[in-house]
């Protein structure tokens, strides 16, 4: 049996290629608008995350992200994750739940809830990466 090391923090939390993000990269690639996506994989955080970086109106936006950010934390907690430690941005599959986060903090922002949009961009950094990282991958 292993252990955390409890010096080195929480390893890093790896959501896996086949789950629902994976499915909906697959939709997507075949040539599915995000909205027709959402029924191939309704539990991706990718599939909403891009669903709110590209809608105008930005109580949609934080509708859609909200839904990509539960549904991430849904797929992160039974990747293992508890609720701290890295959640790497290099890794593909972590991306959708990055996203999603990235867009809460901007619709938040939108529409008048800055502590949220805070709130949202602290966390991307205690996931181990930074909003201008989660924004490159748009």
């Amino acid at each position: 049996m292993t252990h955390e090391n409890l010096l080195d923090g929480p390893a890093p939390t790896l959501l896996p290629a086949d789950g629902p993000d994976g499915a909906a990269r697959a939709a997507l690639a075949g040539g599915a608008d995000p909205r027709d996506a959402v029924s191939a994989a309704p539990a991706s955080s990718l599939v909403w995350a891009l669903l709110a970086e590209r809608v105008a109106d930005p109580v949609t936006s934080y509708a859609f992200a909200r839904t990509g950010y539960h549904r991430g934390l849904d797929a992160l907690r039974g990747a293992g994750w508890r609720g701290r430690g890295p959640v790497p941005v290099a890794h593909e599959p972590n991306q959708g739940f990055l996203r999603a986060l990235l867009a809460l903090a901007t619709a938040a922002d939108a529409i008048g809830e800055p502590a949220e949009g805070e709130r949202c961009r602290q966390l991307l950094r205690d996931c181990g990466t930074s909003a201008d990282e989660v924004a490159a991958l748009r």
